[in-house]
């Protein structure tokens, strides 16, 4: 817990573990016990007549009813630790006193106050809250921490509460954005009938993730959740340009042009309608971006990765996607004449 108060951004740290009362552990002398004829049952039964007290017999009131006479040492004499290592549990043959501290160690223990179980093993909570940081890098901190701890055999520790569900999110999105790679190449392999002029479309999507980066790095924004949905909906904002470059020149080259004219004709031509809807996504996004409701800086980042992808895709997809047009596409060779006899 100590530990954790040190991490910046970790406020009210707190933990489940509470003293109860003092608790005291009496550990029996093996081989003393044996040298001198004694059992553990014996020596707990006579510290437990010491402190809890023994019935030593009933006294029968007038009216009838009976009493416990109950046998206990007075607190004052065992009020010490150094009082109970002197007292007599047991004598020996020749009728000496054998004290607690010959045949036993105490020690004092921690005694929490509730013992909590979960599935049948112990489990104790550490709290924290999170202010004027980023929870992720909080959480790091924390998980860095427990690691260079060096814990007890049988003492394990899992991450609960808003980091798990930012873990689980995360995987979530991951998995998402996996699955949204996936249908965007069947689609368009579907509409453009090949294998590999997909392949040029989507190298737009890397594309974006540089502006991502950029753009969190500027605002001083992390990658949380919102950030992450931002990232998914890019998946298929980013490869409307490289479509709309890539169909221009399938046709032109329907129409008789060489790739290298089709891309030329296909840049030019659409570059213009390009611009301006990236522009007017990035307009769109800009209210977000700089949080200007309340609330509205947990949904900043989304607006911040948007706005970054767009628009280094738009930039690097009008060189990067005609030049792998280039490589993946070829001119058809004209049919060879056959040469006449003479």
């Amino acid at each position: 817990v100590q530990k954790i108060k040190t991490i910046p951004g970790a406020v009210d740290v707190d933990t489940t573990v509470k003293p109860g009362l003092p608790a005291f552990a009496v550990r029996l002398k093996d081989s003393a016990i044996r040298e001198l004829g004694l059992t553990a049952p014996q020596i707990a039964a006579s510290l437990r007549a010491y402190v809890n007290g023994d019935v030593a017999t009933y006294w029968t009131t007038p009216d009838g009813n009976q009493v416990e006479v109950m046998l206990r040492l007075p607190r004052e004499q065992r009020a010490r630790i150094e009082q109970m290592v002197k007292l007599p549990v047991a004598f020996s043959k020749d009728g000496a006193p054998i004290t607690l501290d010959q045949v036993a160690s105490i020690d004092s223990v921690f005694n929490p106050e509730v013992i909590r179980r979960e599935n049948l093993q112990r489990r104790e909570a550490v709290f924290a809250a999170v202010q004027g940081r980023p929870s992720g890098d909080v959480n790091a901190e924390v998980q860095k921490l427990i690691k260079s701890t060096q814990l007890p055999p049988g003492v394990s520790f899992k991450v609960d509460g808003a980091g798990k569900q930012q873990a689980e999110a995360f995987n979530g999105l991951l998995a998402a954005m996996g699955l949204a790679v996936i249908f965007i190449y069947i689609v368009l392999a579907s509409q453009f009938g090949s294998f590999l002029q997909p392949i040029a479309i989507m190298a737009s999507l890397p594309l974006a993730l540089i502006g991502v980066m950029l753009a969190l790095l500027l605002w001083r924004s992390t990658l949380n959740v919102f950030s992450m949905i931002g990232l998914v909906m890019l998946m298929g904002l980013v490869t409307k340009n490289a479509i709309l470059l890539v169909d221009f020149a399938n046709h032109a080259r329907k129409a008789g042009a060489t790739v290298a004219e089709a891309l030329r004709e296909a840049g030019l031509i659409r570059m213009r309608p390009i611009i301006m809807t990236t522009a007017a996504m990035v307009f769109g996004m800009l209210p977000m971006a700089i949080a200007l409701n309340d609330g509205g800086e947990i949904q900043a980042p989304m607006g911040r990765a948007i706005i970054g992808g767009v628009i280094t895709s738009t930039l690097l997809t009008l060189v990067v996607v005609p030049v792998l047009y280039s490589y993946l596409v070829r001119d058809k060779k004209p049919a060879a004449r056959p040469v006449a006899e003479g």
